[in-house]
C-alpha cells in the first residue's frame, strides 16, 4: 500500500503546511515587535516601563499556553486525524488575529480593552501549542518514505519565513507612516493583513485528505488515551524527544533571539547593527533548512547530522563569544551567520527525526508535548535565565556556558535516540 499523497496533492499540503506556520510565526513576532505601540494603547499609565512590562507579560502568557495547547492538539490529531486538527489551529491564530486588528482600545472602552486583548493572546499561545507538531506530523506522513527530512523541514522554512515577515511588515508601517498616525489606525494594519493572509491557509487546509498512516491505525484503534501513552508506553521516547528539544531551543534562542541582546549590552555593537545582522543570518538560514532535510534523506542519516552540527556550536561557544567580546562587530556578524547556518541543520532535520520516533498511535501527542515544553518553555526561557545569570555572576560570558551544558544534554539524548530515518514508519 502507498501510504503517501499523489505528486499534485503532495504540493497543496506542502504549501498549507508553509503558509499555515508563516501564519503562526508572523503574528507572534509582529506582537512582539508592535509591543511598546500597542502597550500604550490597551495600558496607558504614565510609568512607560510598567506598561510595556504588562505588554510582555501578556506575550508571556500566551507562550505559557503552549504547552497546554500541546496537549490538546495532540490528543484531537491522535483521535479526529491530522489535517482536521491543523485546520483548527490555524484557524484560532488567523481569526484572532484578525480580531486583534479590530480591537477597541483603552480610550473607547476602558478596562475592556486590555482584558479582550488577553483572551486573543491566550487563544493564539493555545494554537501555537499545536501548530508546528501537527504540521510537521502531517507533512512526514504523507510523504514518501525517501523524502521525510525534506518534507519536515517545511514546517520550519515556514516558521522563520513568517518572523522574517513580521519584522518586515512591523518595520514597513512604523518606518513609512508619522507615529501620530500609527497610534491611531496604522497598527492595525499588519493584524488585518495577517488576517487576510491566514485565510488562505484556512482555505488550503478545508480539504486536505487524512494521512493514510492515520487512516490505517483508525481503523484498527482500541480504546485509548493517546497523552497517556506517550507518558507511559512511550515515556522513553517523549523523555528523549523532550530532552533534545529543549537543548535544541536553547541554542536556537541563544543564536537567533538573544545574541543581539547581548551583543548590544556587553560587546558594544549597536543595538541597530546587531539587530540588522541577525535578520540577514535569518534570511541566510531560511534556504538552508530544507537543504538539510534534504541531505539527511540522502547521505546522513539524521541523528548524525543534528549530532554534528551541535558538536561543532558546543565548541564554538566560548571562542565565539570571547571573539566578539574583544573585536565587537566584525566577529558578531560572522558568530551571528555563522550560528544560524549551524542551528539551520536541526531546523531542517529534527522535524522528520521527532516523528519518526513515536508510533502511529501516539505520535503527535508525544511529539507535541515533548516539543512545546522542551522548545517552548525552556527555550522561551532561555534570554530571561542568562540574562538573570549574567546579573548573579558578573560574567559576560555565561550565555557560552549555557549552550555547552545545554548542548551536552541534548546530545546525551541524541544518542539514546534510534535512528529510523532509512525505516518505514511505524
Amino acid at each position: 500500500m502507498v501510504l503517501h499523497l499523489p505528486k499534485d496533492k503532495r504540493k497543496t499540503a506542502i504549501l498549507a503546511g508553509i503558509i499555515g506556520n508563516v501564519m503562526e510565526w508572523y503574528d507572534f513576532a509582529l506582537y512582539g515587535y508592535m509591543a511598546s505601540i500597542i502597550s500604550q494603547l490597551f495600558f496607558p499609565s504614565d510609568d512607560k516601563v510598567a506598561s510595556l512590562l504588562a505588554t510582555y507579560g501578556i506575550f508571556a502568557a500566551g507562550f505559557i499556553m503552549r504547552p497546554l495547547g500541546s496537549g490538546v492538539f495532540g490528543w484531537l490529531g491522535d483521535t479526529i486525524g491530522r489535517s482536521r486538527t491543523m485546520l483548527i489551529s490555524v484557524a484560532l491564530m488567523v481569526i484572532p488575529t484578525f480580531c486583534l486588528g479590530l480591537l477597541p482600545t483603552y480610550e473607547t472602552v476602558g478596562v475592556f480593552a486590555p482584558i479582550l486583548l488577553v483572551i486573543i493572546r491566550l487563544i493564539q499561545g493555545l494554537s501555537v501549542g499545536g501548530e508546528f507538531s501537527s504540521s510537521v506530523t502531517y507533512l512526514v506522513e504523507t510523504s514518501p518514505a525517501s523524502q521525510r527530512g525534506l518534507s519536515g523541514s517545511w514546517a520550519n522554512f515556514g516558521s522563520i519565513s513568517g518572523m522574517l515577515l513580521g519584522s518586515a511588515v512591523a518595520t514597513a508601517v512604523t518606518s513609512l507612516m508619522a507615529e501620530p498616525m500609527i497610534k491611531d489606525w496604522g497598527w492595525r494594519l499588519p493584524f488585518l493583513f495577517g488576517g487576510v493572509l491566514g485565510s488562505f491557509a484556512i482555505l488550503l487546509r478545508r480539504h486536505l485528505p487524512k494521512s493514510d498512516q492515520f487512516v490505517q491505525h483508525d481503523e484498527k484503534r482500541e480504546k485509548s488515551s493517546p497523552l497517556k501513552e506517550a507518558f507511559t508506553l512511550n515515556f522513553k521516547e517523549t523523555m528523549q524527544a523532550m530532552l533534545f528539544a529543549s537543548g535544541y531551543g536553547v541554542l536556537f534562542y541563544i543564536a537567533l533571539v538573544y545574541l543581539p541582546t547581548w551583543m548590544s549590552e556587553h560587546a558594544g555593537v549597536s543595538l541597530e547593527h546587531a539587530m540588522q545582522m541577525n535578520t540577514v543570518a535569518m534570511v541566510m538560514l531560511v534556504p538552508v533548512i530544507p537543504l538539510a532535510g534534504w541531505i539527511s534523506d540522502r547521505y546522513i542519516r539524521r541523528t548524525h547530522l543534528i549530532s554534528l552540527s551541535v558538536v561543532v556550536m558546543t565548541l564554538l561557544a566560548f571562542p565565539a563569544f570571547m571573539w566578539i567580546d574583544s573585536a565587537g562587530k566584525v566577529a558578531g556578524t560572522i558568530s551571528q551567520i555563522s550560528l544560524a547556518m549551524l542551528i539551520a541543520i536541526p531546523c531542517g532535520v529534527a522535524p522528520a527525526m521527532f516523528v519518526e520516533l513515536f508510533p502511529t498511535r501516539d505520535r503527535l501527542s508525544g511529539y507535541s508535548v515533548a516539543f512545546n515544553i522542551g522548545m517552548g518553555v525552556i527555550g522561551g526561557s532561555t534570554p530571561m535565565v542568562v540574562t538573570w545569570l549574567i546579573s548573579k555572576t558578573g560574567y559576560d560570558i555565561v550565555p557560552a556556558a549555557y549552550v555547552v551544558i545545554w548542548s551536552l544534554i541534548s546530545l546525551g539524548a541524541l544518542f539514546t535516540i534510534r535512528d529510523r530515518s532509512r525505516e518505514p514508519l511505524s
